[in-house]
Parts: C-alpha cells; structure tokens; sequence
C-alpha cells in the first residue's frame, strides 16, 4: 500500500504540471468546448496507456540484476532532473481565446490526443521511471497500477477541459499554478532520491 500510495502521489503530481498535452486540451476547450475537447483527453489517456502497458512489460521481462540496476539509475536520474526543471520553471497561462468557433470534430481531436502524448519522449521515460520503482511488484499489482493511473490521466485531463470552460476558473488555475508546479518538484526529486538510495543498499549488499 505505500509503494502505491507513492507512486500514484508522483504520478498525480506529475499531471499537475503543464505541458504539451495540458495546452492542447486547453486550446482545443477555449475553440470548441470541453464535449469536442474530450475526445483529445481520450486520444492523450490511450497514449499514455500504451506507454504504461510497454514500461510495466519490460520491467517484469527483465532479469538480469545489472540491467535493472541500471534501469533504476537511470530512472532515478530522469525523475530528479524533471523535478528540478519543475522547481525552476516559470509557468503561466497565455490563453485568451475564448469564443466557441466551428473548430475541428471529436474524432480528429481523438487523433491530436493521440499523437501529442506518444510522441512526447517524456511520457515513455516517466513511466519507465516508475515502472523501475515498481520492479518487485508482481503482475496483479503492476495491472492495478497501470490501470489506476490510465483512468487518472483520462480523468484529469476532462477534469480540466470542464474547469477551463469557466473563464474564473481559468483566472484561479493559473495562480495556483506556480505552486502546483514547486510542489510536484519537490516530490518528485526525493522519489528520484529514494530510488538512487534503494539502488546503493542494493550495490553494498
């Protein structure tokens, strides 16, 4: 229960942050509303379950102690230095378009989804990474786990196509921003930490 309270809390945390996917639900929202925008959540959620279903295979396929070893180090590294960009990033938001226009459909937003959260390198390494911190976890846990964080991302997502169709909740996101951002930092570099920590215990032994 605690290793999955702390990953889903850096997963979580994680969604917090701004980034490629968060600005395209938030056009897409602003153009065409959060109906049409929710087919963007969906293509952006079946991306990221493909990448969580790839990172959670290969780690139980891997056996080797020093491959994994390496895997973890590497992981560790990769989620400390996206907390330190975290902790050092300037966010703000920029959108000022908010009339409704004809846009484009649900299913073509689907495809945009898609593509912006698989090809964003980003979103494999992440769960590689947490994937690594997972690696004794047996295959029910690791169904579970994977499965909790698809219906998070997707849920998120339309969590916030809803709220940026009010222009005051807009208006309150983005002052709650910068603090969303430090407080995912943080987190995530002690989880890079704890896992840099986990890996030495494992190399003295």
């Amino acid at each position: 229960m605690d290793q999955f309270i702390a990953v889903a809390t850096a997963h979580f945390l994680a969604l917090l942050v701004p980034g490629v996917d968060f600005f395209l639900i938030a056009r897409t929202t602003l153009a065409n509303g959060w109906r049409t925008a929710s087919g963007t959540c969906l293509g952006i959620a079946a991306a990221n379950g493909i990448f969580i279903i790839a990172a959670f295979s290969g780690i139980s396929m891997i056996s080797h102690p020093a491959v994994l070893q390496v895997i973890q180090g590497a992981g560790g590294l990769f989620l400390t230095y996206i907390g330190l960009v975290f902790l050092r990033a300037t966010i703000s938001l920029e959108l000022t378009n908010t009339t409704h226009g004809s846009g484009t459909g649900w299913w073509k937003n689907l495809g945009l989804g898609f593509a912006s959260g698989f090809l964003n390198p980003k979103n494999a390494l992440f769960y590689l990474s947490l994937a690594t911190a997972l690696s004794g976890a047996g295959a029910l846990p690791l169904m579970l786990y994977g499965s909790w964080m698809f219906f998070v991302v997707l849920g998120w997502d339309l969590f916030i196509a809803v709220l940026l169709g009010s222009n005051r909740s807009l208006s309150t996101l983005s002052r709650l921003l910068p603090l969303m951002t430090k407080t995912a930092g943080a987190f995530l570099i002690l989880l890079g930490a704890g896992m840099f920590i986990t890996l030495a215990m494992d190399l003295v032994r």
